[in-house]
């Protein structure tokens, strides 16, 4: 799976669908092609210092690993954010986290848009 590493591709993403979950957030863009699905990773300051973000972004590493690199769809960006939570959480919830975000992203991307809202 591809990471993604430009700002612009993380800002796009971010106006796109999200699920937020106790352990994450997770964002979803549809890039419109058939290419493999891209994958990155954000932990802001106000999670922690340094050592606790890089803890947190290498659980959202190996929970993307084996999760999300069966779950992803071509043609798509996930971001997964780590929120002050995901550091002491269980790993097992965290992977629950994923999945139902990932269900209710794939879900909610299916869904035809509502026509009577200006």
């Amino acid at each position: 799976m591809e990471r993604l590493k430009r700002r612009q591709d993380f800002v796009a993403a971010a106006r796109a669908l999200y699920a937020a979950m106790p352990g994450m957030v997770v964002q979803m863009r549809p890039r419109g092609d058939d290419a493999l699905p891209r994958v990155g990773f954000t932990a802001t300051k106000k999670i922690g210092n340094a050592v606790v973000r890089n803890r947190v972004k290498r659980r959202l590493r190996e929970l993307a690993r084996l999760q999300l690199s069966s779950a992803a769809r071509s043609g798509h960006d996930y971001v997964l954010i780590g929120r002050a939570s995901s550091f002491g959480r269980a790993f097992p919830d965290l992977e629950k986290d994923l999945v139902s975000a990932l269900k209710r992203l794939h879900r909610t991307a299916q869904l035809p848009a509502d026509k009577g809202t200006p």
